[in-house]
């Protein structure tokens, strides 16, 4: 209850049009709050594009979305 909590309240920050840095390890909690999204691999950026991109990709949703 507590991250839903947390998860609508920056939703509701961002309907507000404010910007939000977002480092969340629940990639598709965080991806369907993103507008735009970095996937980071030893302190590198990986991957970037919109989070729908993202959603998509099937390297994304294998590795951190856990499906095949």
């Amino acid at each position: 209850m507590l991250v839903r909590a947390i998860l609508d309240t920056i939703r509701e920050i961002n309907r507000q049009d404010v910007t939000i840095l977002l480092v969340e390890q629940n990639a598709r909690a965080a991806l369907r709050l993103a507008h735009r999204a970095y996937v980071l691999e030893t302190g590198q950026i990986a991957l970037s594009g919109t989070a729908g991109e993202l959603l998509r990709s099937e390297r994304v949703r294998k590795a951190y979305l856990g499906e095949a």
